[in-house]
């Protein structure tokens, strides 16, 4: 239950698309998938995609789905997600974060993850 290192945020217009990284450690546990969360300002910090980096399924909530898309490099050390025709409600900063919880249950609640450090902006507007 980890925050891994995420880069790859900044300022997109409505429509635009950003990727977001994160590198995974050589100690995470093989069995550990990978979710992204993010957090608006003033709300709750909400789960939006998980991989599982054993056999490459993602999984996405009903509000991003079909715009963005998770993924893995051929060493599964990096993690992406890319997002296309962002909008405005996509702002927040993105956390990457990694657990033995796989699917839907790897976005069903941030407090099961540890949060050590601020994540990666997201700024969607016109």
């Amino acid at each position: 239950q980890v925050q891994l290192m995420e880069s790859g945020g900044g300022a997109v217009q409505p429509g635009g698309s950003l990727r977001l990284s994160c590198t995974v450690p050589d100690d995470l546990n093989d069995r550990f998938c990978v979710a992204w969360f993010r957090q608006a300002p003033r709300n709750e910090r909400d789960g939006v995609a998980t991989i599982d980096r054993r056999g490459g399924r993602t999984d996405y909530v009903d509000s991003v789905k079909g715009r963005f898309t998770m993924s893995q490099d051929n060493t599964k050390k990096m993690i992406y997600l890319q997002m296309d025709s962002l909008k405005s409600d996509d702002t927040g900063t993105y956390y990457c974060v990694a657990g033995p919880w796989c699917g839907f249950s790897a976005l069903r609640d941030a407090s099961l993850y540890k949060f050590t450090h601020q994540g990666t902006q997201v700024t969607v507007s016109s």
